[in-house]
């Protein structure tokens, strides 16, 4: 089966993937850590700003793909502290509408780069 990549203009990728995949009619889009595609560092400073800076990268992905969050099917997110898990549903609403994807949270020890947070999805295409 042939792969078609999307990879955003000025997309910073820090490692050997791809940003987004598509197979058939899903999109499998890569973890998105709060990298500042500017500067092509992690924002720093409180998880509020990491949160808004994954869901802008995450954005900007599926927007290359010709698609919204509200083709989003499925996420993921990771984070090195559940205590962050309410900040990411205030962000997480502000970008997802109703009906909302199924969705999995998952505490972890560590995240590329220092992130405190990294969100995947998988996209239908219509």
């Amino acid at each position: 089966m042939a792969k078609k990549v999307f990879i955003p203009e000025g997309a910073v990728v820090v490692g050997p993937y791809s940003p987004a995949v598509e197979a058939g009619n899903l999109v499998y889009f890569s973890g998105q850590i709060p990298i500042d595609a500017k500067t092509g560092k992690i924002v720093e400073g409180d998880i509020s700003l990491q949160i808004e800076q994954c869901l802008k990268n995450l954005v900007s992905v599926l927007k290359t793909a010709d698609l919204t969050t509200d083709d989003v099917v499925k996420s993921t997110i990771y984070l090195t502290n559940m205590d962050d898990y309410a900040v990411v549903n205030e962000f997480y609403a502000k970008y997802f509408n109703a009906p909302y994807p199924a969705r999995t949270a998952i505490a972890v020890a560590a995240l590329p780069l220092g992130s405190k947070v990294e969100i995947e999805v998988i996209a239908q295409k219509c």
